[in-house]
């Protein structure tokens, strides 16, 4: 499996933010990650990236328990996040150099890998621009460069068509659905119509616990669909 999660739980305090998670994902699949404010998805997120620690239980990516080997885990994950973070006074090339460096590929080969994303995220147009100079869905496809400029095996994608408008959600979508063929795509968002259009599988969560861990097929097969499966295994 590309991620396992086992028994994981973690508190802050008194209040339990996640509590006894277990789901496991696989290449080549798209899982939306779903769940109404509070739920738990961003601590779930955080552990995974090695940016919290679980009170208890585990989590593997690759075989790798991310709390014991999380400098070579980080390599093979690309992370979007929901404010999508950049320096807005660079360059676009010059982001992605910056952010390539980071991840050490070497200065011939991150040439040419530039090249490609910018073609594989449609930024051909706006490559020569500033960061701060294009609109958001733009913005957004840059995002998405820094996150697979190292060519990772692990897509955690947080809210990534937060804020734009209908054409920008159908593109980032497209691009999302392009990159599945070999990688694990996490892609956790409150919006079901997004989840509807391009996930394989679902993963519900309330509460800190997992109320629903089913294909898209059956979930649209519930009784009134995804949106009713939603609501009924959030609002008990």
């Amino acid at each position: 499996m590309s991620i396992e999660v086992l028994h994981l739980s973690k508190s802050f305090g008194q209040s339990l933010a996640i509590s006894e998670l277990s789901f496991d994902l696989k290449m080549g699949q798209i899982t939306g990650f779903l769940g109404p404010n509070g739920a738990g998805k961003s601590s779930t997120l955080k552990i995974l990236m090695g940016l919290e620690v679980p009170s208890s239980g585990e989590a593997k990516i690759l075989g790798m328990d991310v709390q014991k080997q999380d400098i070579k885990i980080k390599k093979q994950i690309g992370y979007l996040a929901e404010n999508n973070p950049l320096y807005h006074e660079m360059y676009i090339k010059e982001f992605l150099t910056f952010i390539g460096k980071i991840h050490g590929i070497s200065s011939l080969k991150l040439t040419k890998r530039i090249e490609e994303v910018i073609e594989l995220v449609g930024l051909e147009r706006e490559q020569k621009k500033k960061i701060k100079e294009i609109s958001k869905g733009y913005k957004q496809r840059v995002g998405l460069a820094q996150a697979i400029i190292h060519d990772p095996k692990i897509l955690i994608l947080d809210e990534p068509t937060s804020g734009l408008d209908p054409n920008q959600m159908d593109e980032i979508r497209a691009l999302i659905v392009g990159l599945k063929k070999d990688k694990t795509i996490l892609f956790s968002s409150h919006l079901l119509g997004e989840v509807r259009a391009i996930c394989d599988q679902v993963l519900l969560i309330d509460k800190g616990q997992l109320k629903a861990n089913c294909s898209m097929e059956e979930a649209n097969k519930y009784p009134g669909g995804l949106e009713a499966l939603f609501k009924d295994k959030t609002t008990k």
